[in-house]
């Protein structure tokens, strides 16, 4: 068997060591009315390039570990954004902020402001954790039967599919909240960057390529992603100033451009009448927003799902998200095991995912509790055995009534559905304590395909997170303002109410199975962080054949087909950006140093 014994611890220009960390210090004080100034904070005050850390810092690389705060992105001029924003005083949500917003213009194909994504925040002065669900929602008309026999790839590219956008409503949240800076002032790194442009690696190229036979069937699309009818070149300066002029109007009008206003008008005709190119075959279906939807959304703030885990505190994501359940779920159930190795890690997901499935989405009574009761997880997991356990597994009854271990049900195969490298993720820690694990997408990579105008950004195909049905009784099925059902999974692990780790991931449904294998990495298996992003990856989501890079493979694969897995190649699991808290006040910030092209993690000051 396959286990250890758990152990404690020319530019172009056309158109996500286990120690404890010292006491967390006081919030920041609020900057003063000089640092906050636009001179203090124009474009060239507070841009990735006007506070561009020393040489050694200069380059993308995936590991950085010192002091006085932290950032972890998939992308060097995010992490940049970000790092100035705590150089110049601010504090780890202004900084996520910066930097997403700056992700929506290096990473367009995962991020922008029409997109939503999930905040998992730890306040260092009240040393607790907080949640914002930015997750894009159904418009009004928009009923269960709205995506039925329509065939998957056609309801992405659509208006359709388009959900209203929460980004901006949850970045002025978080600001409001726990920031200090404007959203004016939050935005000005993206202006910059979107001005000046940024270097087209071979990743924005391969997600542009891969993405061009739909994008040139919009003509704002194919303007801005296709300049002269191709990809940018690799080494080339991508500029957009669109986004540019899009972001400076939105930090001086505020949400309400888009919340209502000039802004929703124009996101509302787009994706009521696409702007398809003339003589494209494309079947385009138009979409059921209208601005009283955009009137109508909020950002919310909501209870984080919290789960013990060898005497540290999991926090997550509740639903609309499952991945803080899902999480929390198998870890519960990987704990009651007497040891925990490669097998033992997918059947946990396999049962996680099946009650996930039956009982997560964005309706009432939801039973959290329950299914991350530890009586709950010792009935789940007395159904692992030294086998595979047929498929799919059926889901659980988290009633509160447990009893003795039964069968486990058999059930015919299903073929294990596809995943991209959707979404992005990072972290950031500032001087004080605090901490930000922040998700955020436009859904499939190149969100529906559809360039607002003259804007500069995708719009999301985040309804597609639905189940199309029919299929009664499902808890994902679409509704009137309902949110669909997530798999992002920003954690937060406290120990004594102090932070240890954050991190999280893209992918997809990968996403929860990411974070749960980096987890085990560095708990059970005594992986350093750096590793445990970097070892080879597996994601069993209930389905037949368990998905797992060649690495995975070739380590694994021979035993754990002897035990009964099927496993079968997925070339790329997640993108991992992470954070731990080490001794003496110091940080180490990891991203990955391969998928997805490496990451860039970066810390404000490297002195030892």
């Amino acid at each position: 068997m396959i286990s250890r014994r758990i152990t404690p611890l020319a530019g172009i220009l056309v158109g996500s060591s286990l120690l404890l960390v010292q006491p967390a210090l006081a919030s920041p004080p609020a900057l003063s009315p000089s640092a906050l100034s636009p001179s203090a904070l124009s474009p060239s005050a507070l841009s990735p390039s006007a506070v561009s850390p020393p040489v050694s810092q200069a380059e993308k690389k995936p590991v950085a570990e010192g002091s006085g705060g932290a950032v972890s992105t998939v992308d060097l001029d995010a992490s940049k954004a970000a790092l100035g924003v705590l150089r110049e005083g601010g504090n780890a949500m202004d900084a996520a902020v910066a930097a997403a917003a700056t992700l929506g213009v290096t990473e367009p194909y995962s991020a922008g402001l029409a997109g939503g994504g999930f905040i998992v925040y730890y306040d260092a002065r009240r040393k607790k954790i907080h949640t914002i669900d930015g997750r894009e929602a159904a418009p009004k008309a928009m009923g269960p039967a709205s995506l039925e026999g329509i065939p998957f790839d056609d309801a992405v590219t659509s208006g359709l599919s388009a959900g209203v956008p929460g980004s901006v409503a949850q970045w002025e949240l978080a600001l409001r909240r726990f920031g200090t800076l404007s959203l004016r002032q939050a935005l000005r790194p993206a202006i910059d960057v979107a001005t000046r442009g940024f270097k087209v690696d071979q990743t924005f190229y391969d997600q542009t390529a891969a993405n061009a036979a739909r994008f040139k069937d919009f003509t704002s699309t194919a303007k801005l992603y296709l300049p002269g009818g191709a990809p940018p070149p690799v080494g080339s300066t991508f500029r957009n100033p669109e986004l540019a002029d899009t972001y400076r109007r939105l930090g001086r009008l505020g949400g309400e451009w888009l919340y209502g206003g000039a802004l929703g008008a124009e996101v509302v005709a787009t994706v009521k009448k696409p702007p398809v190119t003339p003589g494209a075959t494309r079947n385009v279906r138009p979409g059921l927003m209208e601005l009283s939807d955009l009137k109508a959304y909020r950002a919310l703030e909501r209870p984080p799902t919290k789960m013990t885990y060898k005497g540290m505190d999991v926090y997550g994501m509740a639903p609309p998200s499952s991945g803080g359940s899902t999480v929390g779920e198998a870890l519960n159930i990987l704990e009651v095991l007497p040891e925990v190795g490669e097998h033992e890690y997918l059947e946990a997901s396999r049962l996680a995912f099946a009650d996930r499935g039956k009982y997560v989405g964005d309706i009432p009574g939801v039973p959290l509790k329950e299914l991350l009761s530890d009586g709950f997880a010792k009935e789940r997991a007395c159904l692992i055995g030294e086998r595979a356990m047929p498929h799919p597994a059926a889901p659980g009854d988290p009633d509160g009534m447990y009893g003795p271990c039964q069968a486990a049900p058999s059930a015919e195969a299903t073929e294990t559905a596809a995943e991209g490298p959707e979404t992005t993720h990072l972290v950031v820690a500032d001087r004080w304590g605090n901490v930000v694990a922040y998700n955020i997408t436009i859904e499939s990579t190149g969100g529906n395909g559809i360039v607002v105008p003259g804007r500069g950004f995708l719009l999301n195909n985040e309804l597609t997170d639905f189940t199309f049905g029919p299929a009664p009784g499902d808890p994902n099925l679409p509704a009137p303002g309902k949110r669909p059902r997530s798999s992002m999974a920003p954690t937060i692990v406290l120990n004594d109410d102090r932070p240890l780790l954050a991190l999280g991931s893209p992918g997809g449904s990968t996403i929860i199975t990411t974070v749960l294998q980096i987890l085990l990495n560095r708990w059970d298996f005594g992986m350093s962080l750096p590793e445990a992003l970097a070892a080879p990856r597996a994601t069993q989501r209930n389905t037949a054949q368990t998905q797992a890079e060649q690495a995975f493979i070739d380590r694994y694969g021979a035993e754990l087909t002897r035990q009964g897995h099927s496993l079968v190649l997925n070339p790329e699991i997640g993108a991992a950006t992470a954070v731990e808290f080490l001794r003496n006040g110091r940080l180490q910030a990891v991203a990955e140093p391969t998928r997805r092209g490496g990451g860039s993690a970066l810390v404000v000051s490297e002195r030892r």
